[in-house]
């Protein structure tokens, strides 16, 4: 299994030196966009969580600890 995974990491590695090496053409959008975009995202996320948690109303209930309670036993009906 180990073989195999040396093996297996040196075709990827190789390939992406031969991909990194060879291109010419310009930046990927992710090279270009990427962190922006995860900036954005990660702005948007909060914002919408915020908005969720405070002005929606939304009881959460987060722990049951207190508030759950067993039922009376109830006697068998002869």
């Amino acid at each position: 299994m180990l073989r195999f995974a040396k093996a297996a990491l040196n075709v990827s590695g190789q390939g992406a030196r031969h991909v990194r090496l060879s291109s010419t053409h310009a930046p990927e959008f992710h090279a270009k966009y990427g962190t922006g975009m995860m900036i954005g995202g990660f702005v948007f996320c909060v914002s919408v969580w915020g908005f969720v948690l405070t002005q929606t109303g939304i009881t959460w209930n987060l722990s049951p600890v207190g508030k759950v309670q067993p039922k009376p036993w109830r006697e068998a009906e002869e």
